[in-house]
């Protein structure tokens, strides 16, 4: 089965010049979870995902896959 993309963590940390081991730190999660979102193993609460717009200065929005045209 295909694995799907939900989020765009992983690009938007790479637009931002961002490590996961930095947005990890200032999330207090461990790397490992920050990667499992970055690779679409599993995905953030929708809060933590507020928090990590706000970290990487973006709006919520652009963290998500579009889904409909």
């Amino acid at each position: 089965m295909e694995k799907k993309n939900h989020n765009r963590i992983k690009a938007v940390l790479a637009e931002k010049n961002v490590s996961s081991k930095d947005l990890a730190k200032q999330l207090n999660k461990t790397e490992s979870t920050v990667s499992r979102w970055c690779t679409n193993d599993v995905q953030p609460s929708i809060p933590v995902l507020s928090q990590i717009a706000e970290i990487l200065d973006v709006d919520v929005r652009e963290l998500l896959v579009k889904t409909k045209g």
